[in-house]
């Protein structure tokens, strides 16, 4: 199957178990990727026969945005949930969401986790 790839994809939102993580905020980082029949657009050269990576870029802005969750794991599935919701192409999806900024006391380069979800 064919992959759209989304990497590094940097969304400041209000998402933790601690209070101020919900008051101050933090950036998520995602890397997405998109199973999708790109035959079509190989051969058309036509974004109308492929799923716009801009398209879901937004789509995933707006969900992550719009509501505050306690979880990453949350926030991976209703990202997941929106893309094949709104993007009937797309397979499946594989998702990759990074907390580099998470409140804890260590040195790491990120948390985070890592779902897959298909029709």
């Amino acid at each position: 199957m064919d992959k759209i790839l989304i990497r590094d994809l940097k969304i400041f939102a209000y998402h933790g178990v601690n209070p101020e993580e919900k008051r101050d905020g933090q950036h998520f980082v995602f890397d997405i990727d998109l199973s999708v029949n790109m035959t079509k657009a190989c051969y058309s050269d036509d974004v109308n026969d492929t799923v716009s990576y801009a398209k879901v870029i937004k789509t995933v802005k707006r969900v992550v945005t719009g509501e505050k969750y306690d979880l990453l794991e949350k926030v991976a599935q209703i990202t997941a949930d929106a893309i094949l919701e709104e993007y009937p192409e797309v397979f499946s999806v594989d998702i990759t969401l990074k907390k580099p900024e998470a409140p804890v006391k260590a040195d790491f380069g990120w948390v985070g986790v890592r779902i897959s979800r298909e029709r």
